[in-house]
């Protein structure tokens, strides 16, 4: 006679479905790279550290060596001086961050196993390059709040502006990255000729005091004219003309969306080639 209680019955075996490890996600990706960028800030602080400290160095020279050559000319445009180099610090990162570190890759040997993930080179180096760049916002911020205290001025610091407009100023410059990572993949021993274009930046930022229209469109251009105007002026996000915004959006998409092609064009044909490997 058989009995009805659950005494005597097994626990249900578990599911094979359950115990399946879950594909990574890209979220998951953009965790793990943005773990890795804290631990670096942390773990190394004396490379951080060290980082604003340049940045400081070289501004006290424009500022302190500016002040002894130029007085009061200097004083009178210190604040779109300080709004410039804040901008160009986020540039510098923003590039280095893609080409320098592909760069390193190629010379570690670690560059196939970028290739082997399920997401593909590219988007990891992006995820990477946004890391980096988010990280470069915290410690331009430090130098920007130290150069404001040296120099005793005062900016408009509306912060929703300041983070949009900065974003996708330096969107054109993470294109410009990728393209150089590509290219350092493929020709591996490009990195002067790749550092010289770091110091072109200082020429685009200064681009809209000379009032050339056709240059808006190059990058940085036109992110540091309307940031300018937000840090100086007081001007908001939604007080901007709707074309100069068109015009900020476009270069960014643009050149980040030329930057990645010209990097999948490379890195295919140093596979083709045979080179991705070679050093």
């Amino acid at each position: 006679m058989s009995h009805e209680t659950g005494e005597g019955t097994s626990p249900q075996a578990p599911s094979v479905e359950d115990d399946d490890p879950q594909p990574a996600t890209y979220w998951d990706l953009s965790k793990a790279v943005l773990y890795r960028e804290f631990l670096l800030f942390v773990r190394y602080p004396a490379n951080a550290i060290g980082g604003i400290v340049i940045s400081l160095f070289f501004f006290g020279l424009l500022f302190y060596g500016g002040q002894m050559l130029a007085g009061q000319a200097l004083t009178d445009s210190i604040e779109g001086i300080i709004v410039g180099y804040f901008l160009w610090t986020l540039a510098v990162g923003a590039y280095s961050s893609l080409s320098n570190d592909i760069g390193s890759e190629v010379q570690w040997g670690t560059l196939e196993r970028h290739f082997m993930t399920p997401f593909g080179f590219a988007p990891v180096a992006l995820a990477k390059g946004v890391a980096k760049v988010i990280r470069t916002f915290v410690t331009s911020i430090v130098v920007l709040a130290v150069m404001l205290v040296l120099t005793g001025t005062t900016l408009q610091l509306n912060v929703l502006t300041i983070v949009v407009v900065a974003t996708l100023s330096i969107a054109s410059v993470l294109g410009l990255g990728f393209a150089a990572g590509g290219i350092t993949v493929l020709y591996k021993q490009v990195g002067n000729w790749l550092n010289l274009l770091q110091f072109s930046f200082i020429l685009l930022i200064s681009a809209p005091a000379f009032g050339l229209g056709w240059a808006r469109f190059l990058p940085l251009v036109q992110g540091s004219a309307l940031l300018q105007r937000t840090m100086i002026a007081g001007t908001r996000l939604w007080e901007f003309p709707l074309l100069d915004l068109a015009v900020l959006v476009g270069v960014a998409v643009g050149y980040l969306l030329g930057g990645y092609l010209v990097f999948q064009f490379t890195t295919k044909r140093a596979r083709k080639l045979g080179v991705l490997g070679d050093y």
